[in-house]
């Protein structure tokens, strides 16, 4: 129970950063929440930086395949 939590705070974390870095560009948001939740859990901050990094990697793979759907269109 404690680790579902856990894994959901990070990601609604990750979330909202990724939102504010898609409108600013601005990388520097990653930073400051990691340094901010650091400060009290270091677990929540390796999770948060996980979550970061997936949901990274799932927009790359969602943009390559619709950009091969659109493809498969033409």
């Amino acid at each position: 129970m404690a680790e579902q939590i856990l894994f959901d705070v990070a990601d609604e974390l990750a979330q909202r950063s990724l939102e504010i870095f898609e409108a600013t560009g601005d990388e520097e948001i990653f930073a400051e929440v990691t340094k901010i939740i650091g400060t009290s859990s270091q677990t929540l901050e390796e999770a948060f930086k996980t979550a970061v990094r997936v949901r990274r990697a799932e927009k790359r793979a969602l943009d390559m395949l619709a950009d091969r759907k659109a493809s498969l269109g033409s």
